[in-house]
């Protein structure tokens, strides 16, 4: 009785995750719970996939890379791939990602070239992200720190084989792979959209503005006072004074004669406005002065904003920034702002105030696109030595001379007392969300071995393939954790899958490392839609693209990178 509910508790959580209606940590960490009330797991077993080597590894990895994505090299880069011809410049620019992601946080590599590309006017936008995308994710599975999967399969391997995979493994398969799809995702490109960036004007019809004419009963008067705090439709968003903004606007603004009032949301309701003497709407004569203060950004995957309001986080007093519009894929919303439920990957057009650069949450919960702000970047020195100590941490590793969790570490404490990182932005950077779905994950599993319901399962995929042999199964694992990843995220399906390979490969009596392979590249052939990797919402809004988009480029190279996977892992690793 208890195999089959722990089976059934597997499916509810494949179901809430493709439902979206719960976060995935929550989701697993619940049900990590549910298996200590039970006496699945025990205390021990469950605090130690928490602190699992290889998990704490990934962990490291992410947390060094925060000081890799400050280099300058990565924006040097982008302000040079993009010149030539448009076919040239995408090769140049997947060619480089690729490289880059083998090495690099793909996320990383996506977040430095995102905002050069969608600034620059010469070659459209959408033409260039999802190569670029799709790029990082083949490079990221040529070597075991190239993403997050890879390391995710790796804390699993060693929970459950009690082996870690090689640094260059991965790259027997995954090189092959990657120049196979490579040419096809060039050719494909090719069919993408042209979608120009907006231009000023286009961001400015956002935008309602009224000047407020002498002797204005409103004058003298507070924001909250006056009643323009609660119009239907429209959002006071900022005043010009004299020349300058004044932005956000707190409730307690006096307002003078003289104020332009700028208004944002449903423009159309103008009509909202005519109840207020004194307020007269005017063309476009502050165009120039709003547009100094315009910030484009998009939600990160690792921003809190995710699944809630503007008005729920109190967006204005959060970042001293107001919205002024939403672009989600190549459609902008409209209706009330303030009560939309905000995804990663939407695009945010803000008005922000002048401290709005010193707010020390924006790297957490955005990338930016467009607008006079930078990223803060490493000197030439401080570069130069975190590149080096990176690269030595890898080559140690790759030689077996220095386990690579040591490496890392050493090199965590070396741009601690450097003052590259600081403690502060370690806390503020933690990947709190992935380290609770992984630890809770190898929790589920040994919940699963416990139980039963691993031997079952085991029983099941050999009597599904007994007539088709091991091959047979090795696809039907590898296709499982296709359809995963489609349908939930990368790691997620990584963390579901696994058990299932492992059972699979013991209950055949083989080898298992083809099958932990299938597991690690099918949780990275995400091709088809933009949700289920971070890289894709990324670049989804600011290419302003459709789901259409993804299955025109996305179709040909998941068949053609599912095939070399198929063909190839066997021959690397035979059953």
């Amino acid at each position: 009785m208890m195999t089959w509910a722990v089976l059934l508790s597997i499916v509810g959580l494949l179901a809430l995750l493709i439902s979206g209606r719960v976060r995935p940590a929550i989701a697993f960490v619940s049900l990590a719970g549910a298996y200590l009330l039970f006496g699945l797991v025990d205390t021990a077993t469950l605090l130690r996939q928490y602190t699992n080597p290889a998990l704490a590894t990934l962990i490291l990895l992410l947390l060094v890379s925060l000081a890799l994505e400050r280099t300058p090299l990565l924006d040097w880069l982008s302000q040079r791939l993009l010149r030539g011809r448009p076919s040239s410049a995408t090769a140049r620019l997947m060619g480089t990602s690729a490289v880059l992601s083998a090495f690099l946080n793909n996320t990383a590599v996506v977040a430095a070239f995102l905002g050069a590309i969608s600034r620059q006017t010469r070659i459209a936008p959408s033409r260039l992200l999802i190569p670029l995308s799709y790029a990082s994710i083949l490079g990221g599975v040529t070597t075991l720190v190239g993403t997050s999967t890879n390391l995710v399969v790796n804390s699993f391997a060693l929970s459950s084989a009690g082996f870690e995979l090689g640094m260059f493994q991965f790259s027997l398969v995954g090189i092959p792979v990657a120049l196979l799809t490579f040419g096809v995702l060039l050719w494909r490109a090719q069919s993408l959209p042209h979608h120009m960036p907006e231009a000023t004007a286009d961001k400015l019809s956002y935008f309602l503005a009224a000047d407020l004419q002498p002797g204005s009963e409103l004058i003298g008067r507070s924001i909250e006072a006056n009643g323009l705090r609660s119009l239907e439709g429209l959002y006071l968003l900022e005043i010009e004074r004299g020349g300058r903004l004044i932005s956000p606007v707190g409730p307690e603004e006096i307002l003078h004669e003289g104020d332009t009032l700028v208004f944002t949301g449903e423009v159309r309701k103008v009509q909202a406005l005519q109840r207020f003497p004194g307020l007269k709407l005017f063309g476009h004569q502050a165009d120039a002065l709003l547009a100094t203060n315009l910030v484009e950004v998009v939600i990160s995957h690792e921003s809190e904003l995710a699944g809630q309001t503007l008005q729920e986080v109190d967006f204005r007093s959060m970042f001293n920034a107001g919205v002024v519009g939403i672009r989600r894929g190549g459609k902008r919303l409209e209706g009330q702002l303030g009560q939309i439920p905000l995804r990663t990957g939407d695009c945010l057009l803000m008005a922000v105030g002048s401290d709005f650069r010193q707010h020390r949450n924006l790297d957490r919960n955005f990338h930016l696109l467009s607008g006079s702000l930078t990223r803060p970047q490493l000197s030439r020195r401080e570069s130069w030595l975190t590149l080096a100590g990176f690269v030595s941490v890898i080559g140690l590793a790759a030689a077996e001379w220095l386990p690579l969790f040591h490496g890392l570490l050493l090199l965590m404490g070396g741009l601690l007392l450097g003052r590259v990182l600081s403690p502060a932005e370690l806390r503020r950077r933690f990947p709190f969300e992935l380290w609770v779905i992984i630890g809770s994950a190898l929790a589920l599993a040994q919940g699963l071995e416990n139980s039963g319901a691993a031997d079952l399962l085991a029983q099941g995929m050999q009597h599904l393939f007994s007539g088709h042999g091991v091959y047979a199964a090795f696809i039907g694992c590898y296709l499982l954790t296709l359809l995963l990843t489609e349908t939930v995220t990368n790691n997620a399906a990584a963390a579901l899958a696994f058990p299932v390979a492992w059972t699979t490969a013991q209950a055949f009596g083989v080898d298992p490392m083809p099958f932990i392979m299938a597991v690690a590249y099918g949780a990275s052939a995400c091709f088809l839609i933009p949700y289920g990797y971070q890289t894709h919402l990324m670049v989804y809004s600011p290419g302003r693209y459709s789901m259409g988009d993804f299955l025109r480029v996305g179709l040909p190279v998941s068949l053609t990178y599912s095939a070399a996977v198929l063909l190839i892992t066997p021959l690397v690793f035979p059953f």
